[in-house]
C-alpha cells in the first residue's frame, strides 16, 4: 500500500495511491482518519483497515472519489521527529578518504544518528532557500522509515515490525554552514535544519517483500535490493542500493529506541548511499583530477531521487527573495 498526504484548498487528507489515482481513506471508510499523524497513532488496527481499503479499490470493488486538484505533501507532513542515520560505510570511507584521514573503526562498532528539524519537513515541490544555503548547496540521497507504534528498549531482533513503512528521503545540506558549525565539536545543525525532503509517498513493508535480500554478514534486520538514483536537471549524478547499508534500520531502532520511546510518527533516515551526494563526488573528482570542477545545487535546479519500489521524488530549488545572511554576522 502507498499512503499518500495530500491538501485540496487548505486541508490536509489522508490517501492511497493506486494506479495512479488518490483515493481519500476516510472517504472509502469511515472509521480512518482524514490526518497522517492520527492514522498513525491508530497503529495496526488502523493499518489493516487501510489495507483492506487498497486491496477493494485494486480489485474494482468500490470506487470511491478519486482527488483530482490537489496538492502532494510530504506523507508524514508533521513527523513526531526526524532522526538520520550513517549506516552506509561505503559514503563514509569515501569521505574521510577524500579529506586524508583514516576510516574510523567505530563505524563499525555502533550505529550513530543526529537529530534533524522536524518542523522543516517537506515534500514534493519547491525548497526555498535562503542566500547563505547556496554557499555549497548539496543533496543528500536516501532511504527513510517511519515508526508505526511506541516502544522502548526495543532489540534488533523485534524492530522491523515498529516500521509502518519506507519513503524516499533528500537530506539537504547547506555545506558551508554545516562546516563551519562542525569546527566546534557540533552540528551538523545549522547546515541541515531548513529542508528535509520525504516522500512521494509511505510504502508498506509488505509492498517490498519481494526485494528482500540478506543483511550484511553480522548485523540483522530487514535489507532491501532497492536500487537509488538521483538526476540533477535530467542528468545522473548518483546511483546506488539500499542493500549497500551496513548497519539495518532494525539496528538503528535499537540504539535510537534505547532508554526512550519512539513514537508513531517519528522519521529515521538512513544516511547518505555512497555517491549519493555533491560533497563527496566533489571529494573524489579533486582526488583524481585536480582539474576537477566540483558542482553544487543552484536556484531552478530539478533534483529527481528514484528509488525501486519507493517512486519518484522530485524538488526544485528557489532562492528566497532575501539577502540577508548569518555567515556576514561572523566576528
Amino acid at each position: 500500500m502507498k499512503l499518500v498526504s495530500y491538501k485540496t484548498e487548505d486541508t490536509e487528507h489522508l490517501g492511497v495511491f493506486v494506479n495512479g489515482h488518490i483515493y481519500n481513506l476516510n472517504s472509502c471508510d469511515k472509521q480512518l482518519p482524514d490526518e497522517m499523524n492520527a492514522f498513525l497513532q491508530g497503529g495496526e488496527v488502523l493499518m489493516e483497515k487501510a489495507k483492506k481499503v487498497d486491496a477493494q479499490i485494486k480489485a474494482g470493488e468500490i470506487a470511491p472519489k478519486e482527488e483530482v486538484f490537489f496538492e502532494l505533501l510530504a506523507p508524514v507532513p508533521h513527523p513526531t521527529s526526524c532522526r538520520d542515520g550513517y549506516a552506509f560505510r561505503q559514503h563514509v570511507a569515501a569521505a574521510r578518504r577524500n579529506r586524508k584521514v583514516e576510516m574510523i573503526a567505530e563505524f563499525d562498532q555502533y550505529p550513530i544518528f543526529y537529530f534533524t528539524n522536524h518542523n522543516a519537513i517537506q515534500g514534493p515541490g519547491e525548497i526555498e532557500c535562503m542566500p547563505d544555503h547556496f554557499q555549497k548547496l548539496d543533496f543528500e540521497l536516501e532511504v527513510a522509515i517511519v515508526i508505526g507504534k511506541k516502544g522502548r528498549n526495543i532489540t534488533a531482533a523485534e524492530a522491523d515490525d515498529y516500521i509502518a513503512g519506507y519513503m524516499v528521503m533528500n537530506d539537504m545540506s547547506a555545506r558551508t554552514l554545516q562546516m563551519e558549525e562542525m569546527l566546534l565539536n557540533l552540528g551538523p545543525a545549522k547546515g541541515k535544519d531548513f529542508s528535509t525532503v520525504i516522500g512521494p509517498w509511505l510504502v508498506t513493508p509488505d509492498e517490498l517483500e519481494a526485494y528482500k535480500t540478506a543483511a550484511k554478514p553480522g548485523h540483522t534486520g530487514n535489507a532491501y535490493d532497492l536500487k537509488m538514483i538521483c538526476t540533477v536537471n535530467g542528468v545522473e549524478v548518483s546511483a546506488g542500493n539500499m542493500a549497500d547499508m551496513d548497519w539495518t534500520f532494525a539496528e538503528i531502532i535499537e540504539r535510537c529506541a534505547y532508554g526512550v520511546d519512539i513514537l508513531p510518527g517519528d522519521v529515521i533516515g538512513s544516511g547518505t548511499v555512497g555517491t549519493g551526494c555533491f560533497l563527496e563526488l566533489n571529494g573524489t573528482g579533486l582526488l583524481n583530477n585536480p582539474d576537477f570542477r566540483p558542482q553544487w545545487l543552484q536556484d531552478g535546479d530539478e533534483v529527481e531521487m528514484e528509488i525501486t519500489g519507493l517512486g519518484r521524488l522530485i524538488n526544485t530549488i528557489k532562492k528566497a527573495d532575501s539577502d540577508f545572511s548569518i555567515l556576514a554576522l561572523k566576528k
